[in-house]
């Protein structure tokens, strides 16, 4: 379901780190003015857009704190947004946990952590077939909102080799394996898994491992040597002055 030369560059929300004005005071927003929540959804929506403008591959949209009103509204504006602000192909829009949200906004796949929904719940969920991707309950069958079966992805994150394994038995399309390197984000879980277990999941298994955590644009070649399929980033992109710059540079990196 991936099949790609080039490494595959993946954009992580987090709206909460974006720079942004002072907060609105409650009198405005009884005015009518946006909400700090409604802003703040605003500007990621805008970044998205830049970011997807530059080139990256994928998008996931990891903003947990949101309601289900909320995130989906901003996926909905994401995947309009990306695929009227890139120059080739949109990038693909995947969510964090919420698979209604998926459904519903038709995204490109859904993400899990360790504490979501099991890996294996959602892929017997999700049947794929030939004509598209079916969802199943109680024997009753109904099309899934998307265009073919290779629209749709499972990702999982894991932590260990332990983890990795299970999660591609379980049905994920990929993962992400990390932390590799430090990250302040992570800090309070301990020390970062490094390049030597990146090495030891990518050789063992058979789907595309995206490294995660504290990726810059000076160890990224690490990861793929390592035999990662690409990375996934918040800051590396996000903060970045010039995206396409960045963006660029990252695509020439060659297993």
């Amino acid at each position: 379901m991936i099949d790609r030369k080039n490494p595959i560059l993946c954009y992580v929300t987090d709206r909460r780190s974006l720079s942004s004005p002072a907060v609105a005071s409650e009198s405005a927003v009884e005015r009518g003015a946006p909400s700090a929540s409604d802003a703040e959804s605003s500007r990621l929506v805008e970044k998205i857009a830049v970011i997807a403008a530059a080139g990256v591959d994928w998008v996931q949209i990891r903003e947990k704190d949101l309601a289900g009103q909320q995130l989906a509204a901003l996926t909905r504006e994401a995947i309009a947004r990306a695929r009227v602000g890139s120059s080739n192909r949109a990038p693909r829009i995947i969510v964090n946990d919420r698979v209604d949200v998926v459904i519903a906004e038709g995204a490109g796949g859904v993400h899990l952590g360790e504490t979501s929904f099991p890996v294996a719940d959602i892929a017997k969920w999700v049947k794929r077939s030939d004509s598209g991707v079916v969802v199943s309950d109680d024997g009753a069958a109904a099309q899934f909102p998307v265009r073919a079966s290779a629209d749709f992805l499972i990702g999982a994150s894991c932590h260990s080799l332990k983890g990795a394994k299970a999660a591609v038995r379980d049905g994920a399309d990929y993962i992400f394996f990390g932390p590799v390197f430090a990250t302040p984000s992570k800090a309070k879980f301990g020390e970062p898994q490094g390049v030597k277990k990146l090495v030891e999941v990518c050789c063992a298994v058979s789907v595309p491992v995206i490294a995660i955590g504290g990726i810059t644009l000076e160890n990224a070649g690490e990861c793929i040597a390592a035999g990662a399929a690409g990375m996934a980033a918040i800051r590396l992109f996000q903060d970045a002055v010039e995206p396409a710059r960045i963006i660029s540079a990252l695509k020439q990196l060659r297993r």
